[in-house]
C-alpha cells in the first residue's frame, strides 16, 4: 500500500514562493526571483524583473531590468520606462481617463511607456474601459448631465452612472438586505453599487432594465413592502406610485408600463378575491376524446441587471433544484398527479450551480380561442414576507395574504459584502415550492381557481460550504373545498352514532334480561360502554370505508374532473377515524373473547347401561350385581369435535390475506392508491410515481378484504359447506349419533341446547347395528330426532328460570370446586368419587329437566317473534317455566368464532390498515396480521380447552 500512495497536497498549500504541479500533484519551488502566479499553477518574475525564456510558464528565467528601465511591461519579457509610476506587479500605470501605451503601431517597443488622455470633450467624450488599454464612449448620463466625461459636485455620481442634483430624484436608498431567519442586516456590495443608479434610471429616464433590476433588488429583499422604508421595495414603491400617469400594461391595474409587476396590491381581502373570484378559463378532463391534462407553465426569466434572458417551459424541471429524470420531472405538470420531490443538496454545489440569481414571472398558458395562445399570470405568494404591517403570508386567512409576482430560486449575490468578487457571507434559497391547483366546488366540467405558486425560502450563513446542506422540496398539489364532504361526514357520524347509542341501550336491556337481573348497577353501565364500544366501531368503519370507496370510485373513474383529493393535512380526521375504529373495535373484540372463554357447558350423555354385572366389592370379599358402566368415550369424542371447532371461521384467514396482498402488489391494485388521475393497474418502473393518499390506500385495501371475504363466505355456503362439509351441521348430527346433547349457557339465564338424544335409545354398538340403524333412519323407518315429537329442531336459544339457574350452580359448585385430577395416577380416591358424583348428578339433572321430570322447573317449546329475531332479545321473562324457542340457524355458533365472522373480519381490515397506514406497506400489515390472527386463535383454543375441561370435567389430557 506504501508503493501507492502519494500525500495529499492542495494549490492552496504551496505558498508564495512555490507553485502546484499537477503533473506531480504537489507544490515544486519557483526558480530564482520568481513568485506563485495568481492561479497558483505556474510562476512568474518578481516585480522589476522580465523573462526570459519560458516553457509555458512551469519553467522560466528571469533577469533584473536595469535601473533606468524599471518597469515591465504588459506581457512580462521586456523592461520599459514608466514616468508616472509602477504597480504592485511591477507594471507601468497611468491615471484615470488615460490609457497605457507600450508599442508604437507597427509593434515596435517604446523605451518609455506613453499614458495618452481620453478625450472627455466634445465631440469624443471618450474615458478610459475597465482595463485601461482603450478609450471608449462615456456613459450617456455624463454627457447628458454636464456635456463631458465627468461628474463632478454637486452632480450625483452612482453605479456608474451621473445624474443631476435635484428634487424630484427618489430618496436615496438604503443598500441594506435583511435576513430575517438569522437575525442579521448586511450592506450588500450588489445594492451599494446599482440600488442608487438603478432607482434613479427607471425614474428619470425610463429604463428598462434599470427598473427590472430594481424590481429584482425588492425580490431579494423579500418584498419587503413598508411606507417608512428606503430600501429597494420603497424605491420601487415611491417610483410605482409616481407614475400612475403612464397607464397600465394588458389592463392589469398593478402591471405600470416600464415596470416589472410585482405586486398584487395592497388591499386587505384582495388574495381571497384574486383566488377564488375569477376562474381559469380552460376546463381539464381526464378520459375521453377531449382528454386535457397538461399544465402548460412558462416563465420569463431574467438576470440580476434586469436583462430578460428567454421564456423557458416549467417541464424542463427549472424549478426543481433536486435532480431527477426528464420523465418524472414533466410528471409535475400532468393534471391531477400530486408531485413531491425532496432532497438535501450541498452548499457548495448551490454556490457552484446558482452563482448568479434567475428571476422568474411565471404564466400558465392555454387557448384563448381563435388560435391565439393566451397567459394566465399566476400568483406567488412569498412565506418570507418582511417589513409588512398588514399582512401575514402565513395561514389558511386568504385576508391576510400578500400576493406577489416574481421569484428565484437561489440567491448568492445580495448576500455579498464589500466586494463582489468574493464568495457570499449569506444566501437565500427557496427551499419549499409549491404549486398549489384548486378545483371549483361543485363544477362539473373541470374548472379550477387560477394555480398559486407558494415559495418558502431558508437563509443560509456560510461556514463551511462543503459539510453545509439545505433540504429542498418541489411539491404540485390539487385540492378542493373539503368542508361540504366534512360537513357531510359528521352529519353521517352525528346520526349513526346516535342510532348505534340506541342499539347498544337494545343490546344491553337484552343482555339484562338474559342475565336475570333487573337492577342497573355499575356492571350493567360497564356491559353498556362495552357494547357502544363494538357498535361505534361499526360506525367508523362504515364512515370510513365509504369515504375510501367514494374517492376511489369519483375520482379514479371521473371524466370531467369534478372531485380532488383531500390533501394529506386534510385527511387527519380521516385517520382518526380509523384509529378510533380499530381501538373500539378491539376493545369489543377482547370483551367477545372473554366472554367466550368463560361459557357454561355440559354434555348430557343420553346412554343407559344396557345390562348388569357382577362386581366385586373391595373389603368386603363379596360379589354384587351392579348396572354396566357407560363408555365416557362418546363424551370425550363430542369434547375434542367442540374444541376443534370453537375457532373455525366462514372464511380461510390464510387465503384470505394471500389473496388481498396478491391484488394489490402482483395485480397492481395498490396503484389505484397513487394521488394521481390515472386508472390503471400497471405502471412502468421509469415512470414517475405519484405520494400514496391514506384515504386511497384504505380505501382500495378495505374494498379488497370486504370484496374477497364475501366471495370466500359465498363459496363456503353454498358449495363447500353443502357439498364438501359443514363442521357446524356435522357436529350437531355427531352429537345426535353420539347420544349426547349439549347445554350450553352464555349468560347467566339465557344459552343453546344442542339435542343430541338418539332416536335409536342407544349408541354404544358396534358397527353393523350403528349401520343399520343410519340405514333405518335414512329410510324414515324411526322417529324423528327433533326435541318435540314429529320434528326435526335440534337446536334451541333456552332462557332459563331464576330457580333452574340456582340449582344448576348448587351441583355445579362441586364440579368446579373440584376440577378433578392433572394426573391421573396422583389423583385421590375422593376427588375422583365427589367429581364422579357431580358429574352424574349434574348430567341426571339435566336429563331429567329435558324430560320435564321436574315440574317445579319445567319448561315450553315455542317460536320466537319476528321482533324478537330481529332485535336478538327476548320480550317474555323465565319466572315460572324456562323457554326454548326453536332455533333453525345454529345460533349456538354466536360462542364460537365462528358465528361472529363480521366482528372478526372487521377487526381484522383495521388491524391491516393502521399497520399499513403507519408503515406504508402492504406486505407488512398482511404478515403482521396473520401473526395476530395465529396468536388470537391460539389464545382462544388454549384457554378454551381448559374452560371446557374446567366446566364438563372432561380431564384436558384427552383433548387433543
Amino acid at each position: 500500500a506504501r508503493g501507492f500512495s502519494v500525500p495529499l497536497q492542495r494549490p492552496a498549500d504551496c505558498g508564495a514562493d512555490r507553485y502546484f504541479d499537477s503533473s506531480r500533484l504537489a507544490c515544486a519551488p519557483c526558480g530564482a526571483h520568481q513568485r506563485r502566479s495568481a492561479g497558483g499553477s505556474s510562476c512568474v518574475c518578481e516585480p522589476g524583473y522580465r523573462m526570459v525564456s519560458s516553457n509555458g510558464g512551469f519553467s522560466i528565467t528571469c533577469e533584473k531590468c536595469p535601473e533606468n528601465m524599471s518597469g515591465v511591461t504588459q506581457d512580462g519579457w521586456n523592461c520599459i520606462t514608466c514616468p508616472k509610476g509602477l504597480t504592485s506587479k511591477g507594471n507601468c500605470k497611468c491615471p484615470n481617463n488615460e490609457i497605457l501605451v507600450e508599442r508604437s503601431i507597427d509593434g515596435i517597443l517604446l523605451n518609455e511607456a506613453l499614458c495618452i488622455h481620453c478625450n472627455g470633450s466634445e465631440q469624443s467624450f471618450s474615458a478610459s474601459d475597465a482595463s485601461g488599454s482603450r478609450c471608449v464612449r462615456c456613459e450617456k448620463t455624463f454627457i447628458q448631465v454636464s456635456n463631458s466625461c465627468d461628474c463632478n459636485s454637486p452632480n450625483i455620481l452612482t453605479g456608474g452612472l451621473c445624474f443631476l442634483s435635484r428634487e424630484g430624484l427618489p430618496p436615496k436608498g438604503v443598500a441594506a438586505v435583511r435576513f430575517a431567519q438569522l437575525g442579521i442586516t448586511l450592506t450588500s456590495a450588489w445594492f451599494l453599487k446599482n440600488l442608487q443608479s438603478s432607482a434613479f434610471a427607471c425614474w428619470l429616464y425610463s429604463n428598462l432594465t434599470a427598473c427590472q433590476a430594481l424590481g429584482n433588488m425588492c425580490v431579494m429583499n423579500m418584498n419587503s413592502l413598508s411606507s417608512s422604508s428606503t430600501d429597494a421595495c420603497g424605491l420601487f414603491q415611491y417610483i410605482f406610485v409616481s407614475t400612475a400617469r403612464v397607464g397600465v400594461i394588458h389592463s392589469v391595474p398593478y402591471w405600470r408600463h416600464n415596470l416589472p409587476w410585482l405586486y398584487y396590491g395592497d388591499q386587505p381581502g384582495l388574495a381571497s378575491q384574486m383566488l377564488e373570484k375569477n376562474h381559469f378559463p380552460t376546463t381539464f378532463t381526464f378520459k375521453g376524446t377531449d382528454k386535457d391534462i397538461k399544465l402548460k407553465f412558462i416563465a420569463a426569466s431574467f438576470d440580476a441587471a434586469g436583462n430578460f434572458l428567454k421564456w423557458q417551459s416549467l417541464e424542463g424541471g427549472i424549478l426543481q433544484l433536486c435532480p431527477d429524470t426528464q420523465t418524472k420531472l414533466n410528471a409535475a405538470y400532468v393534471f391531477g398527479t400530486t408531485y413531491q420531490q425532496s432532497c438535501k443538496i450541498s452548499v457548495s454545489k448551490i454556490l457552484l450551480d446558482f452563482a448568479n440569481p434567475v428571476f422568474y414571472d411565471l404564466f400558465l398558458e392555454y387557448n384563448g380561442g381563435n388560435g391565439q395562445q393566451q397567459l394566465w399570470a399566476v400568483p406567488v405568494l412569498n412565506l418570507n414576507l418582511q417589513y409588512n404591517e398588514k399582512f401575514v403570508n402565513q395561514g389558511n386567512n386568504m385576508n391576510n395574504w400578500l400576493l406577489t409576482r416574481r421569484f428565484f430560486l437561489v440567491d448568492a449575490l445580495s448576500g455579498k459584502e464589500n466586494d463582489l468578487g468574493k464568495p457570499p457571507r449569506v444566501i437565500r434559497i427557496a427551499s419549499k415550492i409549491t404549486i398549489s391547483i384548486r378545483l371549483v366546488s361543485h363544477t362539473q366540467r373541470g374548472t379550477i381557481y387560477p394555480p398559486l405558486i407558494t415559495v418558502g425560502y431558508t437563509d443560509v450563513l456560510i461556514q463551511n460550504p462543503e459539510t453545509q446542506s439545505v433540504m429542498v422540496s418541489f411539491a404540485v398539489s390539487y385540492e378542493m373545498n373539503q368542508s361540504e364532504a366534512q360537513v357531510q361526514t359528521d352529519i353521517a357520524l352525528g346520526v349513526l352514532g346516535g342510532l348505534a347509542v340506541l342499539w347498544s341501550l337494545l343490546k344491553t336491556a337484552g343482555w339484562k334480561r338474559r342475565t336475570g337481573n333487573s337492577i342497573i348497577d355499575l356492571q350493567t353501565v360497564f356491559k353498556f360502554l362495552l357494547f357502544y364500544a363494538g357498535d361505534l366501531a361499526n360506525v367508523f368503519f362504515i364512515i370510513t370505508l365509504g369515504t375510501g370507496i367514494y374517492w376511489l370510485v369519483f375520482f379514479k373513474a371521473q371524466q370531467f374532473v369534478s372531485v380532488l383529493l383531500p390533501l394529506p393535512s386534510q385527511e387527519e380526521d380521516f385517520v382518526t377515524y380509523i384509529a378510533c375504529a380499530f381501538s373500539l373495535k378491539a376493545l369489543q373484540f377482547l370483551h367477545l373473547l372473554v366472554s367466550q372463554l368463560a361459557v357454561d357447558i355440559f354434555f348430557i350423555d343420553w346412554e343407559r347401561p344396557k345390562g348388569r354385572i357382577l362386581k366385586a366389592v373391595e373389603g368386603e370379599g363379596v360379589t354384587k350385581s351392579a348396572a354396566a358402566p357407560v363408555s365416557i368415550w362418546r363424551t370425550y369424542f363430542i369434547a375434542n369435535e367442540w374444541n376443534e371447532i370453537q375457532t373455525i371461521r366462514k372464511i380461510n384467514p390464510l387465503f384470505q390475506v394471500l389473496a388481498v396482498l396478491f391484488f394489490l402488489e402482483v395485480v397492481g391494485f395498490s396503484n389505484l392508491a397513487l394521488m394521481d388521475a390515472s386508472s390503471s393497474l400497471a405502471r412502468s418502473s421509469e415512470s414517475y410515481v405519484a405520494p400514496w393518499s391514506r384515504i386511497l390506500r384504505f380505501g382500495v385495501s378495505a374494498a379488497l378484504w370486504v370484496a374477497i371475504a364475501i366471495l370466500q363466505v359465498i363459496f363456503f355456503a353454498v358449495i363447500y359447506e353443502r357439498f364438501v362439509e359443514d363442521k357446524i351441521s356435522q357436529f350437531v348430527d355427531l352429537c345426535c349419533v353420539s347420544n349426547i346433547s349439549v347445554f350450553l349457557l352464555s349468560h347467566n339465564c339465557f344459552g343453546h341446547y344442542i339435542h343430541g338424544r338418539s332416536v335409536h335409545g342407544h349408541a354404544d354398538t358396534n358397527m353393523e347395528e350403528m349401520n343399520m340403524n343410519l340405514k333405518r333412519e335414512a329410510e324414515n323407518l324411526c322417529s324423528q330426532r327433533g326435541l318435540l315429537p314429529n320434528t326435526d329442531g335440534q337446536t334451541f336459544q333456552i332462557s332459563i328460570s331464576r330457580k333452574m339457574r340456582l340449582h344448576y350452580d348448587w351441583i355445579h359448585e362441586t364440579l368446579t370446586r373440584k376440577r378433578g385430577p392433572t394426573r391421573l395416577l396422583d389423583s385421590s380416591a375422593n376427588t375422583f368419587e365427589q367429581s364422579t358424583r357431580a358429574y352424574n348428578a349434574m348430567n341426571k339433572f339435566l336429563s331429567s329437566f329435558i324430560d320435564h321430570v321436574h315440574k317445579e322447573m319445567d319448561y315450553i317449546v315455542k317460536d320466537k317473534l319476528l321482533l324478537e329475531r330481529l332485535l336478538g332479545m327476548e320480550f317474555m321473562e323465565p319466572i315460572e317455566k324456562s323457554i326454548f324457542y326453536n332455533d333453525e340457524g345454529q345460533s349456538f355458533s354466536d360462542v364460537l368464532y365462528y358465528g361472529n365472522e363480521t366482528t372478526l373480519l372487521i377487526f381484522d381490515i383495521l388491524f391491516f390498515s393502521v399497520v399499513d397506514l403507519a408503515s406504508q406497506s402492504f406486505v407488512l400489515a398482511a404478515i403482521l396480521t396473520y401473526l395476530q390472527q395465529e396468536i388470537f386463535r391460539f389464545i382462544r383454543n388454549t384457554l378454551g380447552q381448559k374452560n371446557l375441561a374446567s366446566k364438563t370435567l372432561v380431564d384436558q389430557r384427552f383433548l387433543i
